[in-house]
């Protein structure tokens, strides 16, 4: 798409409501392997009545046992998946006409969104830009060195669930990472409980220290994107539920509309002033047919016998 229509798109998106910035490259320092936990499943209150409207009212939900990575999947194992089986990203495609009326075709090229940070005194602002895709999260030019165990991004939900159909598993559902995200703290505020948030404790999450979107300060240590495993995990033994990237999950934020999704978890964009969805009950639109450089995914599989 040019840059006119990813504007629309990106507001229909709610992208700018997100809170959220390009990836910078940050050294690889905190790494973990991933690996599968087991949750019981169980009650527990899921959705909150003190945050954003969509997250209301609460209720008490139930979910089976199932099993989750530990972490979200990162560059290498996307790598991995891509390799086997030549799947091909919707952002490396033509988009599909019929899904953008009102856009002309020439303007429907392979790319993504990318918000580029601030420069020059002035605040970041999100664009489309050709060619941007999860081999090249900036665009042209730009790669994954140094950044192949940094969660993957620009990739649609038809990518994700093709990944996790890969490895033998799914998306979750949003109670399912809902439910795991609380880490057994049923009620709290954060995925730690009711402390202070990543603003004022910034070694909790990687998410955006300052004025969005100014200046990120960079407290928690990274400005972008974080290698998996670099922050405390949760009471399931979860990293990164909150922030670093958003992710998806299957099910869909309007049941009338099959393109929207929901993505949880908020990402390293989140910041005091704006978007403040590094919480378990915080929820948001996406286009499924769309992918930017703050969105990634995580699997869960079935429980074991």
């Amino acid at each position: 798409m040019s840059e006119p229509a990813i504007a629309a798109a990106l507001l229909v998106a709610g992208l700018t409501a997100a809170g959220c910035a390009a990836a910078e490259p940050a050294a690889s320092t905190c790494a973990a392997a991933s690996r599968r936990i087991e949750l019981p499943g169980g009650a527990f209150r899921m959705g909150a009545d003190d945050g954003y409207p969509e997250e209301g009212p609460s209720r008490e939900v139930e979910v089976a046992a199932f099993t989750i990575d530990s972490h979200e999947v990162t560059n290498a194992r996307f790598a991995q998946f891509v390799d086997a089986e030549g799947h091909v990203t919707v952002a490396e495609r033509d988009p599909d006409p019929a899904l953008h009326p009102g856009i002309a075709p020439e303007e429907l090229v392979p790319g993504s969104a990318v918000f580029l940070p601030p420069a020059d005194g002035a605040g970041g602002r999100w664009h489309f830009v050709a060619g941007a895709s999860w081999r090249a999260p900036e665009g042209p030019g730009s790669d994954l060195e140094g950044r192949w165990d940094h969660p993957v991004v620009h990739v649609a939900y038809e990518d994700a669930r093709a990944y996790a159909a890969w490895v033998g598993g799914r998306l979750p559902s949003e109670a399912e990472w809902e439910y795991a995200a609380r880490g057994g703290l049923d009620g709290g505020r954060y995925a730690w409980g009711d402390g202070p948030p990543p603003e004022r404790d910034p070694g909790r999450a990687n998410t955006w220290q300052g004025e969005f979107p100014l200046s990120d300060e960079g407290a928690d240590g990274h400005r972008g994107t974080a290698p998996v495993g670099c922050y405390p995990a949760n009471g399931f033994g979860l990293h990164d539920m909150t922030g670093n990237v958003w992710e998806w999950t299957a099910d869909r934020f309007d049941a009338g509309d099959p393109n929207s999704g929901v993505i949880k978890g908020g990402s390293y964009l989140c910041a005091a002033n704006s978007c403040r969805r590094y919480r378990p009950a915080a929820r948001h639109p996406q286009e499924r047919d769309f992918s930017t450089s703050h969105l990634g995914f995580r699997v869960v599989y079935p429980a074991t016998p």
